[in-house]
């Protein structure tokens, strides 16, 4: 079988990287573009050591790549919120065959005007914003497998999504006394160089930031609304950690109309129980970040609160991988016909 070519856009930021390390054991894809525009002319493995072993593409700046000519079967595009919008188009343009899974939050909104008031300019690809499918593959795999452009989900948003959005289809949990309490290690921050992401300004220390107005509300708000079928907006605070990998959520939620704890946690092990990626744990244990480390797992727990009627669920994932590049894997699998799990179904990386 003649594999599939495959381009990666942003190949020298973290997601990038995780991107490479999980497509390299894909038996069924190969990698044929890697682009950085400040590391063109680069190896691979003089970006990441890592890589220095593997033969993979030298990396070239965007705008010296001809798409009609290349005829890639999919590109992930790993570049910053903007910048994509006007890649894209291009590439869309030139190459309309071409299939997309892209990283950044560009096409994770329906909502033009919510796009606009979020991310401070007008959203510049409005048609394909319009033909853009959700990524989040446990709740639109059948819309994912027709679809050309992907938008990636985000990392903490999906850590939120797959505890809570059976939970709000089902109706069993109060959609307006939900808490989202988030903590992210520093992968999340990206790879370009900031003062605030020296390891001397947040070793031994831990912060909340973008208090009360993160980006990822939007998109929280988003699909829980849709879960609901009402307007739902959640109070969700971002945390960052000392660590290299992992989201772990802390949600508090309160049961509808007399739903227990064990009730929240036995439609989560009913919905997730043929599903790759999430694991739903036995009731009262919860995960560590540690456990899904490396891998495309989602891990969930569920116990009781002391409150009557509460219940408290914690979840985690690698922000990198089902967070970020494994998810995007996993969305490709699905785009180009093959077995979901892929090229990432490696377990978690411990001690």
């Amino acid at each position: 079988m003649t594999k599939k070519k495959i381009g990666i856009l942003g190949a020298s930021g973290y997601t990038g990287a995780e991107l490479v390390r999980l497509l390299l054991r894909h038996p069924k894809v190969e990698l044929v573009l890697l682009t950085a525009d400040r590391r063109a002319g680069q190896a691979m493995g003089d970006v990441f050591p890592q890589f220095a072993p593997y033969e993979l593409p030298q990396l070239v700046a965007i705008d010296s790549v001809d798409w009609a000519a290349l005829q890639l079967d999919l590109v992930f595009c790993a570049l910053p919120h903007a910048t994509t919008q006007v890649v894209l188009k291009d590439l869309l343009a030139k190459a309309p065959d071409t299939k997309v899974v892209d990283l950044s939050a560009d096409f994770r909104l329906d909502d033009a005007a919510a796009y606009a008031k979020w991310y401070g300019h007008e959203h510049q690809a409005l048609e394909l914003q319009k033909e853009a499918v959700y990524g989040l593959v446990e709740v639109y795999r059948r819309d994912i497998k027709k679809a050309r452009l992907v938008a990636n989900p985000g990392c903490y948003t999906s850590c939120a999504q797959l505890p809570l959005v059976p939970l709000l289809k089902a109706k069993a949990i109060e959609p307006d006394e939900i808490v989202i309490d988030a903590k992210s290690g520093m992968t999340g921050a990206g790879r370009a160089a900031k003062e605030a992401m020296l390891f001397s300004e947040v070793s031994e220390g831990f912060n909340a930031y973008g208090v009360g107005h993160h980006r990822h509300m939007a998109e929280l708000d988003q699909e829980f609304s849709k879960a609901a079928g009402k307007p739902v907006v959640v109070s969700f605070t971002p945390h960052l950690l000392p660590i290299n990998r992992g989201i772990l959520s802390t949600i508090y939620v309160r049961g509808r109309r007399g739903k227990t704890a064990q009730e929240l946690h036995a439609i989560l092990v009913e919905t997730y129980a043929k599903e790759p990626f999430v694991h739903v744990l036995p009731f009262g244990q919860t995960p560590h970040t540690r456990h899904v480390r490396g891998s495309n797992m989602t891990m969930i727990g569920v116990a009781a609160d002391r409150i009557e009627g509460r219940a408290i669920i914690v979840s985690v994932l690698d922000n990198l991988t089902k967070g970020a590049s494994g998810q995007a894997v996993q969305n490709m699998n699905l785009m180009l016909g093959f077995a979901e799990s892929t090229g990432i179904d490696q377990p978690a990386m411990f001690p």
